[in-house]
């Protein structure tokens, strides 16, 4: 029996406590659901969705401001595509682009600096949204602005960091009911592979909660989830991908995005505002940003169940709105919106939590 098959045999007639496991990166979530991971697990091994999708975890305040400033004279909104149709308060970018705002699609923030260059009368300002992943990309957008002695070139930012957030969720996780309760995450590898994961040390150790950083194969995933099935009662952190991720991540990149942001609070759907979750651009660099402090509210349709999502409390399938009245051509939530997120990746594969 090769390693592959006893790890499919072991999860396939686990027959232990129940196992709930949470992931905290979007892209795990597409991975396990497309691969049909669930499926090959034992009734026991529970795989949970939580918080990692950016998309997902911003709150309508920070549409709403990005909506607004799309539509001021002097001014262009630029973002990728998953965000254009999360919806505010009342409008998405989507529908202020037919109202007349300035919103443009694209693939990389670079790409707006040949718009800047060109509209140096125009305010260029770029949606930040994003985790530990995605900050360095926004970092050398600023440098390279500030090279050029671009000046109409700004952000407006919705950056959260993980370690922060899955410690909240692990003081909220000891208020669960027993069958409720995560026992263990795989830890994101792409945001392990830019910051490390010595930050999950301490977390793991308080809580006595598995923590195994996780690649993004089908046989990575379930090696991992065998890793926390395993590991489970122990407060350990586990590199399962030692191929792209080290224990103090990318020096390089850490040191890029100390040196332009800082610590702060940050507004999460669903969970409020929770302190030091959130990297905001440092007084130095103030002049880059485009009025991102004080987002914090959030406007959540009727019915709309993605902030329990979110948290681990409900799969997809348990919002009442789910398949019925939001669905990805009518999404009522931004988990339905998100390529990352649970609900998007529940409706278009039809696999079952």
């Amino acid at each position: 029996m090769t390693r592959r098959d006893e790890i499919l045999d072991f999860l396939g007639h686990y027959d232990g406590p129940e196992v709930r496991i949470m992931e905290v990166c979007g892209t795990h979530t597409a991975q396990i659901v497309r691969t049909g991971i669930p499926s090959l697990l034992s009734p026991k091994i529970h795989l949970i969705s939580g918080p990692g999708c950016p998309v997902c975890v911003t709150v309508t305040d920070y549409i709403d401001r990005l909506v607004e400033l799309s539509l001021a004279p002097g001014s262009t909104v630029y973002a990728f595509g998953d965000l254009l149709r999360v919806r505010g308060s009342r409008y998405s970018l989507s529908e202020a682009k037919s109202l007349g705002g300035q919103v443009r699609m694209v693939y990389a923030p670079a790409d707006l600096l040949m718009y800047a260059e060109r509209e140096p009368d125009v305010c260029h300002i770029f949606a930040a949204v994003g985790f530990e992943t995605t900050v360095p990309v926004y970092a050398d957008l600023i440098q390279e602005a500030k090279r050029r002695g671009l000046a109409n070139v700004k952000l407006l930012t919705s950056l959260k960091t993980m370690p922060g957030i899955v410690r909240w969720l692990c003081r909220e996780n000891e208020k669960a009911a027993p069958d409720k309760k995560v026992t263990g995450f795989l830890a994101p590898g792409h945001v392990c592979a830019a910051a490390g994961y010595r930050d999950y040390e301490p977390i793991a150790e308080a809580f006595q909660l598995p923590f195994i950083v996780a690649g993004f194969s089908a046989d990575l995933l379930l090696a991992a989830i065998y890793g926390l099935v395993r590991e489970q009662g122990r407060g350990v952190v586990r590199n399962f991908y030692p191929q792209a991720v080290t224990r103090d991540g990318n020096p390089a990149v850490r040191a890029a995005v100390q040196e332009m942001f800082s610590p702060c609070d940050a507004a999460w759907r669903g969970f409020g505002t929770v302190p030091g979750t959130g990297l905001c651009l440092r007084p130095a660099f103030a002049s880059f940003d485009a009025g991102s402090e004080g987002l914090t509210r959030d406007h959540v349709a009727g019915g709309c169940r993605c902030a329990d999502v979110l948290m681990g409390r409900i799969s997809s399938r348990e919002c009442p709105l789910f398949g019925k009245i939001c669905t990805p051509e009518n999404p009522q939530g931004a988990c339905m919106v998100s390529q990352e997120g649970s609900c998007f990746n529940h409706f278009q594969e039809g696999v079952p939590y």
